[in-house]
């Protein structure tokens, strides 16, 4: 488990060089992809994988918003890269591999999953926005 973790955490900071992420930010990235590989790892041995996506994109929404703030520098900037790890790719593969060769039930279940994955992925990073946004909003309101 730690070494998927380690691999994750260069995996990471690879893409976020090919993606132009400025170097100061390249191990928050970092970070960020390999919390969301641990709580994935964690979940998926209790939970399953939808909800195994759904917690570890909470968490790598809530780490990209935390380091935004910390750093003052735009979410996407350790959202993107963070994600990553996350993407359904195998299960989009078996998709068109199923669709390929002619198993119609097996690419519509592996279509399914994928478009489960990516929904909770796409909910969680919508509902940590939300908080996020609420909490700025409460603060302003406290501060007046």
């Amino acid at each position: 488990m730690l070494i998927q973790i380690i691999g994750a955490f260069i995996a990471i900071v690879a893409f976020s060089v090919v993606i132009e992420t400025p170097k100061r930010f390249l191990i928050y990235c970092g970070l960020t992809g390999a919390a969301g590989w641990a709580v994935y790892l964690v979940c998926n041995a209790y939970f399953g994988p939808i909800w195994a996506n759904f917690i570890s994109a909470l968490v790598i929404s809530m780490a990209s918003h935390l380091f935004a703030r910390i750093l003052k520098t735009p979410v996407t900037v350790f959202l993107i890269s963070g994600i990553l790890t996350l993407v359904p790719g195998a299960a989009m593969y078996r998709t068109g591999y199923e669709l390929f060769m002619g198993n119609m039930k097996e690419a519509m279940s592996y279509l399914a999953l994928t478009a489960q994955i990516a929904g909770v992925i796409a909910l969680a990073i919508f509902i940590m926005d939300s908080v996020f946004q609420t909490l700025k909003k409460v603060s302003v309101w406290m501060n007046n």
